[in-house]
């Protein structure tokens, strides 16, 4: 029988006051490592994100993707039972993470001030929009919102009009830096028995994603220009259309590869020496010719075809797959990357973690249903039938 190597973080209990994607997406992350996640949820609703849509078998596709491996508590906060309930988890527990609407936490005395005194090992995570202080501290923020205010928008998209990412990466990016930040504070509490603060605003972390751009701009130069699926400075990268009507994505780096496109893709090799081709600089200036230039020269191949003169150049190129096409990826299938996990509509696929370590086996348990744990979680409290009952008859749980 198959015996789970048990992973860095099993021992480990996070209390998670989450919703939506940022922080689910950073505890589920701790819990792949093998820490135990006990999902604070409102009776009756539990995390919004649970109602986002129905795709995954009558589940919601955010909440499957982020929610795996997890306990699902519900308590109803704004009630003393629960809130006496939280605190002794909270007591219990090694991170406390929240994500909660911005002063929420504070004010039901969960912020680190408040609790490091009483928990000194205690490590407080704090996923914001805009973080705890300064003048944005009090907006409500949305990943949408949050890519608009980092500038996102003003290099994605065509040049007559912006485009958001097709996924939460402000969400996604925040979620990260949580569960690195996290991380981080363990092997801090390890050397030195004291618990962090572990602080994360959506802006700050989607800002550091836009560093080649800031700096691109630096001191009121032009930023990058919006260039669809093309790389804004570098060319050509980027999607051409050849002969058979098909899409083929390729990408050139450096003076090196642009010879080998010449020479062997397009069989042209006068094009490396074009004055207006010569250097990346002149290629970006000039890439509405060059695009012309070398679709023309696939006009009469195929896909197929100029994926194998790609391949013999040595020159980097990707297939155009829709969403779809990953869950049957021939790589992803040959490495072995599927689990099946558990969940309240019964087996679904999951993707490892895209870490693999070899040390320990990633944790893949079901999605919780809501509230599915309450009534162990309240039992290893010291909570009889009776006391239950009456947390359920009140509404607290």
């Amino acid at each position: 029988m198959f015996e789970l190597r048990h992973g860095p973080l099993h021992g480990i209990t996070v209390v998670a006051l989450e919703h939506a994607i940022a922080a689910p997406f950073c505890t589920r992350q701790l819990a792949d490592l093998g820490a135990r996640v006990i999902k604070v949820e409102r009776p009756g609703t539990g995390d919004f994100a649970r109602a986002y849509d129905q795709r995954t078998r009558g589940l919601a596709s955010h909440f499957v993707w982020t929610n795996r491996s997890k306990e699902s508590l519900t308590l109803d906060l704004k009630q003393p039972q629960a809130q006496e309930v939280l605190g002794e988890l909270i007591a219990g527990a090694d991170v406390l993470v929240q994500n909660l609407a911005p002063g929420a936490a504070a004010r039901m005395g969960l912020s680190f001030e408040a609790l490091n005194g009483k928990h000194p090992r205690l490590i407080v995570c704090d996923i914001s929009g805009y973080g705890v202080d300064g003048p944005y501290r009090g907006k409500k923020a949305y990943d949408l919102l949050i890519q608009s205010e980092a500038a996102f928008l003003s290099v994605t998209g065509t040049k007559d009009e912006p485009s958001k990412a097709g996924i939460s990466i402000a969400d996604i990016s925040a979620g990260m830096y949580a569960y690195a930040g996290i991380l981080s504070a363990l092997l801090q509490r390890g050397r030195t028995g004291e618990g962090s603060h572990v602080e994360v605003s959506m802006l700050e972390a989607l800002a550091e994603w836009m560093g080649f751009p800031m700096y691109y701009a630096y001191e009121g130069q032009p930023q990058p220009g919006r260039s669809s699926a093309a790389h804004a400075t570098i060319y050509p990268y980027g999607p051409f259309t050849v002969g058979d009507g098909k899409v083929v994505m390729l990408g050139l780096q450096n003076e090196r590869e642009w010879k080998l496109f010449c020479d062997v893709a397009l069989r042209r090799p006068e094009l490396a020496t074009d004055s207006r081709f010569d250097a990346n600089v002149r290629r970006t200036e000039n890439r509405a010719a060059l695009k012309e230039v070398i679709e023309q020269t696939f006009a009469s191949l195929t896909a197929q075809e100029v994926i194998a003169r790609l391949d013999e150049s040595q020159i980097a190129n990707a297939a155009v797959n829709q969403v779809g096409d990953l869950w049957e990826h021939a790589q992803l299938h040959a490495r072995g990357r599927f689990r099946s996990i558990g969940s309240p509509a019964g087996e679904l696929q999951a993707l490892l973690p895209p870490a693999t370590i070899d040390s320990f086996d990633a944790r893949m348990d079901p999605v919780p249903a809501l509230g599915e744990h309450t009534e162990n979680i309240l039992r290893t409290l010291g909570r009889s039938d009776a006391d239950i009952a009456a947390l359920r008859a009140n509404g607290a749980i």
